[in-house]
């Protein structure tokens, strides 16, 4: 029988990857934590040409009042406002404790043609003490001056009035070349009394 010869290449130089190959790991920047607070914002300090995409982990985020949406808006000016022009889709899948009612839908009412409030990322999250809401969204490559800067997100919360879990997904983008370089979270018409945002930075 023939023998088979191997060249002489440690284990290690078989197995290692090329050190030009990007690994996407995340990297936690910051972590914000709630206690009734108005908001919670992140500015140029983290949101900067550091990465090309960003994003926010969202973890029982709770209101201190019943039934209320979730919101996101941006801002060119490092946090003095949040009034950045969007345009945006959004729709929702829900289903409620009792199996009485489960749909998909379009959410006309809530989404952006060049407005520049708040997006709404997830509606009427109770304030019981088992009710919050959790998701995550994408921010791609904010620092960028010659494109518009698009996000998605996907969160799911708890409904305040009727018992639904709310599947709800909205994408868009902010229609400006200047670069994004603050993001601020808070419920409407509520304080935010508990939870966490964590953001992270993807390497290039």
């Amino acid at each position: 029988m023939a023998l088979v010869k191997h060249n002489n290449n440690s284990l290690t130089n078989l197995t290692a990857l090329p050190s030009a190959v990007p690994t996407g790991k995340m990297t936690l920047l910051n972590t914000a934590t709630a206690s009734s607070s108005a908001s919670l914002s992140f500015n140029s300090t983290y949101i900067n040409s550091d990465y090309l995409i960003y994003k926010f982990e969202f973890i029982n985020m709770h209101p201190q009042n019943d039934a209320r949406g979730f919101f996101v808006n941006f801002s060119i000016d490092n946090g003095s406002n949040y009034n950045v022009v969007k345009t945006t889709t959004c729709f929702l899948a829900r289903h409620r404790e009792n199996g009485a009612t489960a749909d998909l839908a379009y959410k006309t009412s809530e989404d952006l043609a060049q407005g520049t409030g708040d997006q709404i990322l997830n509606q009427e999250v109770g304030n019981g003490a088992d009710e919050s809401v959790s998701g995550s969204m994408q921010l791609f490559n904010p620092a960028n001056t010659n494109f518009v800067k698009h996000f998605i997100s996907r969160t799911n919360g708890y409904e305040g009035n009727f018992d639904y879990t709310f599947d709800w997904n909205t994408a868009g983008y902010c229609n400006t070349t200047s670069a994004i370089n603050a993001v601020i979270f808070r419920f409407n018409s509520s304080n935010i009394d508990s939870g966490q945002i964590k953001l992270y930075g993807l390497a290039n």
